[in-house]
């Protein structure tokens, strides 16, 4: 029988060895490519009539726009326009993913729950807006991790700190949606085995699966806004950030 966290294996799909290099497809992949595909769906198809009074289609796409539009604006201020496409994308891109990795009966991958993934995403975005600050700022940005008004000697303690929280800034935005889509998806493989389980047995047994029944579609329920969430949070870190390399506070 399968384990919980058999869900999170990655597997090869179409095996690929070059110059003794493994670059198979896998699962993994594939759900990537899935993801791009549904968003590019979502919103060409929604925006291909561009009709003054949208219907429900385009008004789901031009909602997430002016949510993102809005969010970006309230958080890194005019400036950060600029850098909204990239936000955009990097939201919707979250989102789907774990929305699609909900999707009953197919089974699909969620890559979110992996680590790797979820680094390599939080390390792009550190990069990004460290270069920012210093394409902005020039040496200047060093004054970042120097607190104003704080004491000479206090320097010597603030500074290291300021540079260790710095730091850890993709560590803790990859390490957040992971361990938020590993445990979500932990749990409902678990209590839906309960489900299943007691159901087999039949008799009072399977009188008794009823509430673990209740029970994982209301976890499901709390997992669909935790997907939501989640992509919601690492997109408004990333503002925040951003915000930090454009205006310094």
């Amino acid at each position: 029988m399968a384990g919980p966290l058999d869900q999170f294996i990655i597997t090869n799909t179409v095996p690929l060895q070059v110059a003794g290099y493994d670059i198979s497809f896998t699962n993994s992949a594939g759900a990537m490519l899935a993801t791009l595909v549904v968003i590019m769906i979502f919103m060409i198809g929604g925006m291909r009539k561009k009709a003054l009074v949208p219907g429900r289609w385009q008004s789901g796409v031009e909602m997430c726009y002016e949510f993102i539009a809005k969010m970006v604006g309230d958080t890194a201020g005019v400036d950060g326009r600029k850098y909204f496409p990239f936000i955009f994308t990097l939201f919707m891109f979250i989102l789907a993913a774990n929305l699609i990795g909900m999707v009953p009966w197919l089974h699909p991958f969620t890559f979110t729950s992996h680590i790797a993934v979820t680094f390599a995403m939080a390390f792009f975005v550190f990069i990004g807006v460290t270069l920012i600050g210093f394409a902005t700022h020039g040496f200047k940005f060093l004054g970042f991790f120097v607190p104003h008004g704080a004491p000479w000697y206090l320097m010597l303690i603030l500074v290291p700190i300021e540079i260790i929280s710095y730091l850890s800034r993709p560590i803790s935005l990859s390490v957040r949606l992971f361990a938020n889509m590993v445990a979500g998806h932990t749990m409902l493989q678990v209590f839906g085995g309960f489900v299943v389980s007691l159901g087999a047995l039949g008799g009072v047994l399977a009188a008794g699966s009823v509430l673990p029944f209740a029970f994982i579609v209301a976890l499901t329920g709390l997992e669909l806004l935790v997907a939501c969430l989640q992509a919601y949070v690492f997109a408004i870190l990333t503002c925040l950030y951003l915000n930090d390399a454009l205006h310094m506070h």
